[in-house]
Formats: structure tokens, sequence, C-alpha cells
């Protein structure tokens, strides 16, 4: 089925123990749809300046990226974001962040995208998550990321899209802070309460864990890594494949809780390439092969 990705397309300057990666590519809606394209056709909406230097149609070449809700301002300037990761690389810190386009007016949804059945809202303010959203006719499943500066300052919007979509995607730090609770399985539980249907909390190295509100519950360990060059794009990439995969999905329940097992392991394993080097060399330098290869890999380690 279709699948529409909404997020940002950015500029990165990335410092990493490994080294640095001046100007490169970046971005959510860039690494969803990236890792979401082994699964799934991709409809991509974003919005840049004219000094962006990427050709996007090139970096897509030979993925099945539609990139009609692809919008250049041609008076504006694309997001620039600089951030570092010291040690054990477990938190990005920002250095510098300059939104530009993306504190515009946001890109209008095309007429031939308003079917589109999946539906992932990549971090972004919650309004502009919110109208988005409007536009759509009739999506079987929406899913969604925020942030802490959201939770903070952005509380009611927020709370407003909860109650619209099916799963929120979020990291331990950010569940913690909108339920209020140290503990991540009554925060997963409060989440619940306020109307997503399935919450799925990254915990980074230790993996990820998803509530549903029929009581049921996974948790999963991150692959193995070997190597960690550049953990930026990870959860993007996680929840790229994550929703390609469900959409990719042929008969029945798409999004039983089996589904969303199997499409949470996926994305585990989508994300230990995207970390495995600098930007998106580490999917763009992979086939579906080696993700199947990676699955079952991590399938027979966590089997006992």
């Amino acid at each position: 089925m279709s699948l529409l990705v909404t997020g940002s397309i950015g500029i990165d300057t990335v410092k990493t123990p490994y080294g640095i990666s001046e100007n490169c590519l970046g971005g959510s809606a860039i690494y969803f749809s990236m890792a979401a394209s082994f699964f799934s056709p991709v409809r991509l909406i974003g919005v840049i300046g004219a000094d962006c230097p990427f050709d996007l149609a090139k970096v897509f070449t030979d993925r099945d990226v539609d990139l009609t809700g692809l919008e250049i301002r041609n008076n504006s300037k694309t997001f620039r974001w600089k951030g570092s990761y010291y040690s054990t690389m477990n938190e990005a810190i920002t250095d510098e962040v300059k939104l530009n386009v993306l504190a515009e007016a946001p890109p209008t949804v095309p007429a031939e995208y308003k079917d589109s059945k999946f539906v992932f809202l990549a971090n972004t303010a919650p309004v502009l998550q919110n109208q988005l959203l409007e536009q759509m006719e009739s999506p079987v499943f929406v899913a969604a990321d925020t942030m802490n500066c959201w939770i903070h300052g952005h509380r009611d919007d927020l709370e407003s899209l909860l109650k619209k979509i099916d799963c929120l995607i979020i990291n331990e730090d950010e569940a913690r802070m909108l339920a209020a609770s140290s503990n991540l399985i009554r925060a997963g539980e409060k989440i619940l309460e306020m109307g997503p249907g399935v919450v799925i909390i990254k915990k980074g190295e230790s993996g990820s864990m998803m509530c549903e509100t029929g009581g049921e519950r996974f948790i999963l360990p991150s692959y193995p890594a070997a190597e960690v060059k550049d953990p930026t794009g990870a959860g993007d990439s996680f929840a790229g494949a994550l929703m390609g995969y469900l959409a990719s999905r042929r008969g029945g329940s798409k999004t039983d809780f089996g589904s969303l097992k199997t499409a949470i392991v996926y994305g585990t394993v989508a994300a230990s390439f995207a970390i495995a080097e600098f930007s998106l060399q580490g999917l763009t330098s992979i086939s579906k092969a080696d993700i199947e290869g990676r699955f079952k890999t991590l399938q027979k380690l966590t089997q006992f």
C-alpha cells in the first residue's frame, strides 16, 4: 500500500570520534525514505531552499521514492544542523541549528498523495503534523515522532495529535518526559491513555519496547553492531524500515501485533546499518539481501 512521509531535509555537519562529515545530506524524511524504500514505494513531502547542493533524484536513483511532494523555494535556505557525538555516542550534542525553510509555511500535500494509506509524520512541530494529517483522506495507519522541545513547549498541540494517530515512536527520555514517569512500562501505559493504540519506545543500544492497548508487550534488543561511526538518522531509519514493511504487507491484517513485531525487527536491522557509516552511506551500500541476513541473525540471537 502507499506510504507517505513528511519531515525535514537538511544539510548536516556531524562530528564523532571517527571523524567529521561536513555538509552532508541529512534530515528525517531522507533517512526514513532510504530505509523504507527497501520494502515499499515511498511518497516524500519536504521542502528545501535554492542553496541545497544535493540532487535528490540522483540520491534516490534505483529507489522507488516519489519526489512529487518535494518543494524547492528559490528565496529560502535549506535547514542546517551541526552536531557532535562523544565517547559512547548515545546522544547528539547540537552545536548549531538553522531552521531556515523549516521556519516557514509547510509544503502542501499533492492531490495524488492524499489517498496514502500509511503515513509517517516525522519529527516537527505538532501543529504542522496536525495540519498535514488533516489533508489526508483515509489513512489506515498513521505513525508519528516527536521530541523534547515539542513536549515542553507545545503540549496542547501534541496531545491533540496523539488522539488522531495509531502509533507514536519515541525515545526513552522523551517517553519519560511525556508521561511524567521514570518507569518505561508505566510511561508506555500512560502514553497509550493519551490516544495512540501503539507506542514504540526506542532505547538506543538497549533496543526497543512496544506497548499496545490490548495489553500486549514486546521487547527487542538492538542488533550487536561491532562499530558505530555516526548515529545520526538511526531513529528515522528504524521508523522507515518499520513503516515500509507494514506498507508492503499483502492481505490480512497489516498492522496486527505479530506484523508490528516483525516490523520492529526490520527497523532495528536498518538502524544497525545506518549507524555504521556517515550520512546515508550505511544504507546506500547495502542490498535487501543484507537486511534479510541480519534479520535472520537477530532472529536466532533472540530465540531461546
